[in-house]
């Protein structure tokens, strides 16, 4: 059976899903791709190492495997663009965000290839990640999913000019309580750790398939998604490494934006 993900079970009401991290490509698939696939450059890297005070606060983590060019994760199994009239890649990513082609003419992954990733590779992840948030919420009464992400700073194809470096997305305040968003917003404000880093809320990145499908303030299941921009911790330019001098400086406000969620959700009582 394909490993499609690295799971760690925590006692605390809160997981960290990090859907993009995964560069393994099976070689089926990487037999189809042209060799711009093998730099990988569209991986949101080295969010396993940057969240490493996860185990320190009883977080559970959900870590993929394969390569969002296998197939994307935070897509919904129907490829529904979730930012109607903007350019998105899809399920099975054809090109790369520099609009690079990934397969050859008349080589694309047909119905039935997609199919076979989406029960291969999307369905396990959504699976555990669907059972620990009704594990966590069994046991607590409430949960909250931070669904991680990264990107390079600049991406023309996206956005116009440099991205801040932390971007929030809660579906338009409908993914998680108004009152988990004031508490992250708040935090942001009073911390002297995130003086250094601009953010915004629901701006070019409001949220993908895993925040708006899992979040359900209703069921005090609250979902967030932070894009933050690569610049921040690592290089980004191939090789794309890790920059521990970088990451040190947002690590400890990266840790107080997840202690401010579960402090909220200890003394609202996740509404």
């Amino acid at each position: 059976m394909t490993k499609t993900f690295h799971f760690k079970a925590g006692t605390a009401p809160l997981l960290i899903s990090m859907p993009h991290v995964g560069t393994s490509i099976a070689p089926e698939i990487a037999s189809h791709l042209l060799p711009i696939a093998n730099l990988k450059a569209d991986t949101d890297w080295h969010l396993d190492l940057l969240y490493n005070m996860a185990e320190s606060l009883g977080a559970s983590t959900l870590v993929a495997e394969y390569s969002r060019y296998v197939i994307d994760l935070n897509r919904a199994p129907d490829n529904a663009n979730l930012y109607p009239g903007q350019d998105t890649t899809g399920l099975c990513p054809i090109d790369t965000f520099d609009k690079q082609a990934l397969y050859a003419e008349g080589d694309l992954p047909d119905h039935a290839e997609v199919q076979r990733r989406i029960a291969t590779y999307w369905q396990p992840y959504h699976q555990q990640l669907n059972d620990e948030l009704e594990r966590l919420l069994a046991i607590h009464g409430h949960v909250i999913l931070w669904d991680a992400h990264s990107i390079a700073s600049v991406v023309p194809r996206f956005f116009e000019g440099k991205l801040p470096d932390l971007n929030f997305g809660t579906a338009d305040q409908k993914s998680c309580a108004l009152g988990l968003q004031a508490a992250l917003e708040q935090c942001l404000l009073t911390s002297a750790h995130s003086k250094p880093y601009t953010h915004i809320f629901n701006g070019r990145f409001k949220g993908g398939y895993i925040t708006r499908h899992y979040g359900q303030p209703h069921r005090r299941i609250h979902a967030v998604q932070l894009e933050m921009c690569q610049s921040v911790y690592m290089n980004e330019t191939a090789p794309f490494a890790y920059r521990p001098d970088l990451a040190e400086q947002v690590q400890p406000l990266l840790q107080q934006l997840l202690q401010t969620c579960l402090q909220w959700a200890a003394q609202s009582g996740a509404v």
